[in-house]
């Protein structure tokens, strides 16, 4: 397998372990919905929609009766053409970090291959970046630039990241590196400096 995916769209997957999974396999923005907690999070879901119109999301949720729920409650909320979907294979056995397997018994999208991953990411028709591409609307701002722009880094930081946050409808709990990420997946560095000038 050659290096990661480089794909358009943001990938949304249900936990912190899924996304460390996928990290290796795709270059892109992946989200997580904190599994249900999305149902309840209406931030999350914001900025989910937000992203979705910007540059597509493709939905990456485990093959289990929770994901089949997540995955629903995605489709009804956000625009269907702003969608793709990738489904992982049934696939019985447990992840290694667990004691038992889930409730089903099925492997989730931590447990799967990176080949697996890529196929599904492939099928789900993910607009795949070769090295000649125009790159997907992705800044490359730095933690230095953050600093540069007193969003971190300085006494009045986490103020300044608050209005910018609100400004933007940006769920207000995200910390400088998570900012950052949602930055660079937005908005072009141009786009950026008109919005911090207005």
């Amino acid at each position: 397998m050659s290096g990661p995916l480089r794909v358009k769209e943001a990938i949304v997957v249900e936990g912190r372990y899924d996304k460390s999974t996928l990290a290796g396999v795709v270059d892109t923005l992946i989200l997580e919905t904190s599994g249900f907690g999305v149902f309840k999070d209406g931030e999350r879901l914001a900025f989910l929609r937000q992203v979705a119109a910007r540059r597509g999301l493709i939905v990456l949720t485990d093959s289990d009766g929770a994901g089949f729920v997540i995955r629903n409650y995605l489709k009804g909320a956000i625009p269907k053409e702003q969608l793709k979907h990738a489904y992982v294979p049934d696939v019985y056995g447990k992840e290694r970090r667990k004691k038992a397997p889930g409730k089903e018994g099925k492997l989730g999208v931590e447990g799967m291959t990176p080949d697996v991953l890529r196929t599904a990411i492939l099928r789900a028709g993910a607009t795949v970046l070769d090295g000649d591409a125009p790159d997907r609307p992705q800044g490359d701002l730095t933690p230095a630039d953050l600093f540069a722009l007193g969003l971190s880094g300085t006494p009045d930081a986490a103020q300044r990241r608050a209005a910018l946050l609100r400004k933007l409808n940006l769920p207000e709990h995200m910390g400088a590196k998570a900012l950052l990420a949602a930055l660079n997946a937005l908005y072009t560095p141009e786009e950026l400096e008109q919005l911090l000038n207005k």
